[in-house]
């Protein structure tokens, strides 16, 4: 798994990664990396662009929260592809590691998410919908820090 430590320092000075919203699907999601079987996510383009956020930098770490805000892992970017809605391809969708065996239904789960009021609240955009070509932003990472407390 993993050989790098990290300082208090250190996870200070990096950004935090937050998948989904505070809850169960978060906590799904963070466990999903800290057991390896998560190694890829997808984000809305227009998400970056309307949190004036770049987009991530192969190579760039960040701290793993979970609903309580608590650090639990640092993730590193090992790839990162801006493609439309309707190519987004098997390998990541499985590799999202949220049980999906087709895009289909990755699909039909990721929208749920992005239509849901919470996403558009965030969005501020109480219509927002995707379609195929809704660009979306594929990054795949790594863990390279687990930072839950030896038992």
């Amino acid at each position: 798994m993993t050989t790098d430590s990290a300082s208090p320092e250190d996870l200070a000075s990096l950004p935090k990664a937050e998948f989904a919203f505070p809850g169960p699907l978060r906590d799904q999601l963070v466990a999903a990396i800290l057991d390896g079987s998560k190694t890829s996510t997808t984000e809305l383009l227009v998400d970056y662009a309307h949190e004036s956020e770049p987009l991530p930098e192969v190579g760039s770490r960040s701290v793993v929260v979970d609903s309580e805000d608590r650090p639990t892992g640092v993730i590193e970017v090992t790839d990162v592809r801006v493609v439309p809605l309707a190519r987004v391809d098997l390998a990541h969708a499985v590799d999202e590691g949220e049980g999906y065996t087709s895009v289909a239904e990755w699909r039909a789960g990721h929208e749920r998410f992005w239509h849901s009021e919470e996403m558009r609240a965030a969005l501020e955009d109480p219509g927002f919908t995707v379609d195929d070509t809704t660009p979306t932003v594929l990054e795949r990472f790594r863990l390279v820090t687990d930072l839950r407390p030896a038992d």
